[in-house]
């Protein structure tokens, strides 16, 4: 049976996460695979770390999207990867990959996957979480702060510089692409169900 994938996009901070979790507790965790984009960050190590800080992270150019492509097909033909992990403190890959194993069901999310017609054209069910833009920037400094050892001062100046405006050129547009739009993200219940049952029904045909 081929594996199901399912694209989760949005803007920082919108929710995607809290899709995913809905997703994976629905269909069960022994049945997901996980490939979060911002996992395949290109590898700044041999910049000076101020240089790193610098980088425009919210840009396609910062990510290793046909790394994604190569490994999510694999996933999708039956074998298993050795996924990046990054590390966002030092804005690094860490040296250990971890495996991934086959599922009935590949979810991708990241902020951009929409924005990659490669990464689109892997992709079963298109979502897009469409959140407010103040909630997203208090999602993310609160995340930055707590889970990335940020500054406040820090994530206010990458917001400005380079979040907002490649929200605005490359992310926000790409909702277009979208099978599903879900306003509030995983607050909406409504949306959330739906795509559950069709996730489901999907499942029980392929199953059949």
């Amino acid at each position: 049976m081929r594996a199901l994938t399912i694209g989760v996009a949005g803007g920082s901070g919108s929710g995607k996460s809290t899709v995913v979790r809905a997703l994976t507790d629905a269909v069960g965790a022994g049945n997901v695979a996980v490939l979060p984009h911002d996992a395949y960050y290109r590898d700044y190590g041999h910049l000076p770390f101020e240089a790193r800080t610098q980088v425009n992270w919210d840009h396609p150019d910062a990510l290793e999207t046909s790394l994604l492509v190569e490994q999510l097909s694999d996933l999708i033909e039956g074998c298993p990867i050795m996924r990046p992990v990054y590390d966002f403190v030092n804005y690094t890959r860490l040296p250990k990959p971890e495996p991934v194993e086959p599922r009935p069901v590949i979810i991708v999310d990241g902020i951009l996957i929409l924005s990659e017609r490669a990464l689109r054209d892997l992709l079963d069910i298109k979502v897009y979480v469409d959140t407010d833009a103040d909630i997203r920037f208090i999602r993310r400094l609160q995340r930055d702060i707590v889970k990335r050892g940020r500054q406040l001062s820090s994530v206010v100046e990458q917001y400005l510089r380079t979040v907002r405006p490649m929200h605005l050129e490359f992310v926000e547009p790409s909702k277009r692409y979208a099978d599903l739009i879900i306003p509030e993200g995983g607050y909406n219940r409504v949306a959330i169900d739906m795509l559950v049952a069709r996730v489901r029904a999907v499942l029980g045909q392929q199953g059949e």
